[in-house]
């Protein structure tokens, strides 16, 4: 979980809105109350400003959370929080979804909007 191995690139158009969807299909992390591995999927909407997000750099940062004990609210905060960070994009959202457990599914979404 470390925001220093984000990488971004310069967007070579910054005077147009444009929206990059990102979805990682095989995250992982672990719940802090039981040890027990949770799956999910993360997509990350984003229209950027003057820096797009780098993907090789964002598939590193997800492997961070593989051994995390983390919940499912945190990660999803966290992940927006540093994204924004590195990136400065003018809106993101972050969508968690995570497989079932116990019989039990849980989305988490959570949006940055720059003008607001």
């Amino acid at each position: 979980m470390k925001q220093e191995i984000l990488e971004v690139f310069d967007n070579t158009y910054p005077d147009r809105d444009y929206t990059i969807e990102i979805v990682n299909p095989e995250f992982t992390s672990v719940c802090p109350k039981t040890g027990l591995p949770d799956f999910g999927t993360i997509t990350v909407s984003y229209v950027p400003d003057k820096t797009c997000i780098e993907l090789k750099s964002l598939k590193y940062y997800f492997l961070e959370f593989r051994n995390a004990g983390i919940f499912y609210e945190n990660v999803t905060n966290r992940i927006l929080d540093d994204l924004v960070a590195v990136s400065n994009p003018r809106s993101m959202t972050v969508r968690t979804e995570w497989k079932a457990r116990g019989g039990i599914t849980e989305t988490v979404t959570v949006s940055h909007n720059a003008s607001a």
